[in-house]
């Protein structure tokens, strides 16, 4: 297949081009005929100008590509080996919502031929990829898992705003579910991948390792808000223990923060949700979870209980929080725990402005129910440095006195500031 490929006598169709999906059809389109697909069709549009919808790559990230966008199900028929990159995101309950994976999956169910090849890099738990995907694939087809058409599983491992570990110098996980699609599936990714390919024993190993990266980070910077909750107690800075901490040599780097976004958000839920289905609680992980989804809550009342302290009055109380995406240097809002802390902060009647440069304030007002200010018209009581975006970096205390009035607080989550701050009322996690 993968000569074939190559060659361009047949296709390769990528499902879903967000911050996964885009990149890997891109650098599959430099060597092969690409077919990309998504349900919204005004994503398509930009796509076909040479414009990513999710502000990762750039146009000239598009040329010398043999790609085709669509959001015409009927263009996908060609091809042979087919990748499915959609959100698995969670629902209100922390739950694991597949909507977008199983309705991936019964698109190309649709026009899964005999011989075909189907490759999941959503992330999932263990098991999903043959219990709850393959199932449609088989119905939607006709056709026969096995026999007729091979699957396998690739988890994504892009990191979004990161410039140094892009798709091909990160080693990529491959699976499949015999010896066969295994060794198919990794001949395929070899073309593209430079970094090299760690074959798992399973789909469902492969699975697994996938939903712990994730969970191993959540737990690790969960204990660090813990500690952080701890030495505050103490009035002791958090980041400065951990930078002397960190002088012995296998003392591992974690700190404390707003842990949002689509991966670490959320991953440990999936992980959970199939724990408990199988009569098995988790203790750990839950507890993680619990810590790192209430520090955004935590930090806004801390604030007004500076706030409080300094002498100023809540109701009314002029707040800026700088940065409301769920990571510096990108424009996704997905999951981002800054809304916790807008949200807590006007329960207490405070007038809050949000300004951030990178996310849509369309889009905010969308998800979240309030968007950005397009400049600095107040004196603020106090700002709250949420986002360690690169435009922030260059700020000193200067500029944060110039927009606050007298013994305003300093709120600087990752403590970025720390030992640059002397008039201001400073505070870190």
């Amino acid at each position: 297949m993968l000569q074939a490929l190559l060659a361009k006598e047949t296709k390769l169709s990528v499902i879903g081009l967000g911050y996964v999906g885009l990149p890997i059809a891109l650098e599959f389109a430099r060597k092969m005929k690409v077919v990309g697909f998504d349900i919204k069709p005004e994503r398509v549009e930009l796509m076909k100008k040479s414009i990513d919808p999710s502000n990762e790559l750039e146009s000239k990230d598009f040329e010398g590509c043999d790609i085709e966008f669509t959001y015409n199900i009927d263009d996908l028929k060609d091809a042979t080996f087919h990748v499915v990159a959609v959100p698995t995101p969670i629902n209100e309950h922390n739950l694991p919502d597949l909507k977008p994976l199983l309705g991936a999956t019964q698109t190309v169910g649709k026009v899964l031929k005999k011989g075909d090849v189907v490759v999941f890099e959503s992330t999932v738990y263990p098991g999903c990829t043959e219990d709850d995907c393959v199932p449609i694939l088989e119905k939607e087809s006709g056709l026969k898992f096995g026999e007729d058409f091979k699957v396998g599983y690739s988890p994504e491992r892009i990191n979004p705003g990161d410039k140094e570990h892009t798709l091909t110098k990160i080693l990529k996980i491959v699976s499949g579910n015999d010896q066969e699609a295994l060794d198919l599936v990794a001949n395929v990714y070899e073309s593209i991948i430079k970094a090299g390919i760690h074959k798992a024993s399973s789909i469902k190993v492969a699975e697994a390792a996938k939903i712990i990266e994730n969970t191993q980070r959540d737990v690790n910077i969960a204990l660090m808000n813990e500690l952080s909750l701890i030495f505050d107690r103490l009035d002791i800075n958090t980041f400065e223990v951990l930078e002397a901490a960190g002088t012995k040599w296998n003392f591992l780097k974690f700190f404390p923060g707003l842990v949002g976004g689509h991966c670490i958000g959320v991953d440990p839920y999936y992980l959970t949700y199939k724990a408990n289905a199988l009569g098995y609680h988790t203790k750990i992980i839950d507890g993680g979870r619990v810590i790192n989804d209430s520090m955004g809550a935590y930090v806004a009342q801390t604030t007004i209980k500076k706030l409080i302290k300094a002498g100023y009055k809540v109701n009314g109380a002029k707040i800026l929080i700088m940065g409301t995406t769920f990571k510096e240097n990108v424009s996704d809002i997905r999951n981002s725990k800054v809304a916790d802390v807008y949200n807590e902060l006007v329960s207490f009647s405070a007038d809050v402005d949000v300004m951030d440069p990178y996310a849509s304030s369309e889009e905010l007002k969308e998800e979240y129910g309030y968007g950005l200010i397009t400049e600095i018209t107040k004196q603020y009581e106090a700002v709250i440095l949420a986002v360690n975006h690169k435009e922030y970096l260059s700020l000193d205390e200067s500029y944060f006195k110039s927009i606050t009035n007298g013994n305003a607080i300093f709120i600087d989550i990752k403590g970025i500031f720390r030992g640059k701050i002397k008039d201001l009322n400073y505070w870190s996690l």
